[in-house]
């Protein structure tokens, strides 16, 4: 034997033995295919008896049930409606926390379902149907499959799982507060101290089953902003008289447009400023003396999206100052960028494909939506994912996109969906912290 062989012998010998996971004679498919129909049946009772953020009371029950059935540690009323159940796994190892969104849209489903809904409320003012037009129906089932799955293995886990069902992930209601954002300050992370954090969200904009990532950004940051520009009211005649806040508001929003053409570096991240809304005036010949203006920003860097608070503000308050009138700028922030832990998609991103499949995982652009599982990310390594769920053929450039009363999820979907999480649980905890 050669020195150099000896040497490459010496170091095969001293490396560590790979250890199998306790948990790799289980046979984890076939748990899933056994929770599969099970999974079809709580999110078609879901579609058919949708709730709004923070009034998802009976969702709430539906699920607290379905985990105490389990055995598992459970606590309700975390945000108002909020479920978290504890898996306690027979073996020391990370907290693995898996999490699904349940509230519904005021949305009137228009589709020939059996399990459709037929809902209807009034919200803010307007009666209206209530729909899971974004699919927390589907997250709210698969996670509550996944509980059964890891429940079965409860012995063989390196470590504990987190399920986290949570409200209001659309928004909470005006004057309330709701969501990640709530769970967190009331203390979701200080008692159970989880260490990593997934999601998946279902989408009609893929195939069925195909599994979307991206590292890094992934959706936007999404704001509001609103500018009450005030001016003199005057004649329509003789506008030198007062000062119009529509002709100011009308060059505020020309302003604001240079804002992400010529003040911000786009080479770094793109954004978007829109405005949305324009109110003034009763009359044709009439000048106000008030105008409003609300719109939205969206961007994927926290940097840049401060920065771009602070020259709306600027902007408006000189073009104002400038015509002689006034703006009152106020920013409301919203959900931040949801950024996926590059060193954990990497170190997870076999494991998706193993659950989808080769050819069913595909990177996915930036996406100019926003979800509140980004408070998560803030805190902890976390990665999120989107699952399709139309059928193969489809034109995806017609097919009715989340929040359409015509959205449609395909079923067989779900079993990824499940598949995806359960695996990326049992892998982390095999890897370690």
């Amino acid at each position: 034997m050669n020195k150099k062989t000896m040497m490459m012998s010496l170091g095969i010998a001293l490396m560590p033995a790979v250890t199998i996971p306790a948990w790799a004679n289980v046979n984890v498919d076939k748990l899933l295919k056994q929770v599969e129909p099970k999974v079809i049946d709580w999110r078609r009772d879901l579609h058919q008896h949708p709730e709004l953020s923070n009034r998802e009371f009976e969702t709430a029950k539906k699920i607290a049930a379905h985990l105490r059935s389990l055995n598992l540690e459970v606590e309700t009323g975390i945000a108002y409606t909020g479920v978290v159940g504890l898996l306690k796994g027979g073996k020391p190892g990370p907290t693995v926390m898996l999490r699904a969104d349940m509230d519904a849209l005021p949305v009137t489903e228009d589709n020939d379902l059996p399990f459709r809904s037929k809902v209807m409320t009034e919200y803010r003012g307007v009666k209206t149907g209530v729909m899971h037009a974004c699919g927390h129906d589907t997250h709210v089932a698969m996670l509550m499959g996944a509980a059964e799955v890891l429940t079965k293995m409860q012995d063989e886990l390196a470590g504990n799982v987190l399920f986290v069902f949570q409200p209001a992930e659309e928004g909470a209601p005006p004057g309330e507060e709701g969501g990640a954002e709530l769970m967190l300050k009331q203390g979701l992370f200080k008692k159970y101290k989880p260490d990593v954090a997934f999601g998946i969200h279902i989408t009609s904009s893929m195939y069925t089953g195909t599994v979307g990532y991206r590292s890094g950004p992934l959706m936007a940051s999404a704001d509001r902003f609103e500018i009450e520009v005030v001016g003199k009211q005057a004649h329509g005649s003789r506008p030198w008289s007062g000062v119009d806040p529509i002709v100011t508001a009308a060059q505020i929003i020309n302003g604001v447009q240079t804002i992400v053409s010529r003040q911000v570096n786009i080479t770094k991240e793109p954004a978007v400023v829109s405005f949305g809304k324009i109110a003034g005036g009763v009359r044709n010949n009439i000048i106000p003396d008030k105008v409003n203006l609300v719109g939205t920003i969206r961007n994927f860097d926290m940097g840049i999206r401060e920065q771009i608070f602070e020259k709306i503000k600027t902007t408006a308050e000189h073009i104002a100052l400038s015509q002689g009138a006034q703006a009152n700028v106020e920013i409301f922030e919203g959900y931040p960028v949801t950024v996926n832990n590059k060193e954990l998609v990497e170190k997870m991103l076999p494991t998706v494909v193993r659950a989808a499949g080769k050819d069913k995982v595909k990177e996915m652009a930036k996406i100019t939506g926003a979800e509140d599982f980004s408070f998560y990310a803030l805190e902890i390594p976390a990665m999120f994912m989107f699952l399709g769920a139309t059928p193969e053929g489809s034109d995806l450039s017609k097919t009715p996109s989340n929040h359409s009363p015509l959205v449609f999820f395909e079923e067989s979907a779900f079993k990824t969906g499940t598949a995806t999480m359960v695996n990326l649980t049992l892998d982390y905890m095999a890897m370690g912290k």
